[in-house]
């Protein structure tokens, strides 16, 4: 984290200045499409936003990471460890992991309701025994938890022009789309990991089940079916975004650059996807480099415009919300 966004977003204290960091750099390591879309947002609010995606994939590493030594009773101990450090950390108490300490001063700054984060890390939880979903509404329940909770714990970051309530479901179902392209994307991967995320009833409708993806997976073989099946969970995901997009139009216009360039990142994803021949049990695909690099131009294109539209008008850039449990300063300040 720069010292010019944690200044900008009130953090004093040396350890949460820290702890923001680690969440910034964690995100920087995996997520080069968030990360870059996350270069647009007002400098004030990028911490927060660090924290949260940080919280994220923190907990996701714990289910996914790299030691795969732990098995899922060890793996779900850590997430207890987790969800108890949370826990205290929302309370006010204090957390012992960096990450936590982090996404708990973000919830207390911005208000976001803690049962999101428990249905957070109960989507994590299933994570470590739930192998497949057997129909959309199987895995939405899911998703609900995976990612539209963290469209939820943006929106209070983002600021809205509507009520946040008008706002929420298309807060949440931007979420759930860039979750389905990821799913897409990540077949292959996922499948090593001897999950399926994509429904077994769309799945079934193309003649495709678990076997026969494995069967490609495992071979480098092609088969008609598996294609027509991907080409209609694309379409799902489409739809999604489609029905997320109004929502771009109801955030704080400063914002909007951000959200937007994501929207069309991850949308881009479903095109490469496309490109390749869905051939995504195979190989990963990805955005090319010089795609990424215009849609941020234009991105910061609009963040400039929307910028001196602002400086037209008068109006002041929104400073970073003191934490709410402490009144202007914070407890945490002193941390």
């Amino acid at each position: 984290m720069t010292a010019r966004e944690l200044d900008a977003a009130g953090v004093t204290a040396p350890a949460l200045r820290a702890a923001y960091t680690a969440c910034r750099d964690l995100n920087a390591r995996h997520g080069r499409t968030y990360f870059l879309a996350a270069r647009l947002l007002p400098v004030e609010r990028r911490c927060a936003v660090h924290a949260l995606y940080g919280f994220a994939r923190w907990a996701d590493d714990i289910v996914d990471g790299l030691d795969r030594q732990e098995t899922p009773v060890e793996r779900d101990r850590r997430l207890g460890l987790l969800e108890e450090d949370l826990a205290a950390g929302l309370r006010g108490g204090g957390a012992d992991q960096p990450v936590v300490r982090a996404v708990a001063d973000t919830a207390d700054r911005y208000g976001i309701d803690p049962g999101l984060f428990t249905d957070f890390l109960a989507s994590m939880r299933a994570d470590l025994t739930v192998t497949d979903y057997p129909t959309y509404q199987d895995l939405y329940r899911y998703m609900h938890g995976s990612a539209a909770v963290i469209g939820l714990q943006m929106l209070p970051v983002l600021g809205t022009v509507t009520g946040r309530a008008e706002a929420e479901p298309y807060a949440a179902a931007l979420g759930v789309a860039f979750q389905l392209t990821n799913f897409l994307r990540d077949v292959g991967e996922d499948l090593d990991r001897g999950r399926v995320y994509l429904p077994g009833d769309l799945l079934a409708a193309h003649g495709v089940d678990r076997p026969l993806l494995e069967w490609s997976r495992r071979t480098g073989r092609d088969d008609a079916r598996i294609r027509t099946a991907l080409v209609a969970a694309a379409g799902v995901a489409r739809g999604v975004y489609r029905d997320a997009e109004p929502g771009i139009a109801m955030l704080d216009p400063r914002v909007r650059p951000c959200i937007r360039t994501a929207f069309v990142l991850y949308g881009g994803i479903l095109d490469a996807i496309a490109g390749d021949g869905y051939a995504v049990l195979h190989r990963r695909s990805a955005v090319p480099v010089r795609r990424r690099a215009a849609v941020a131009a234009a991105g910061l294109a609009r963040v400039l415009a929307a910028r001196g539209r602002a400086a037209v008008r008068g109006d002041l850039p929104a400073g970073p919300p003191p934490c709410r449990s402490a009144g202007p300063g914070g407890r945490r300040a002193g941390r």
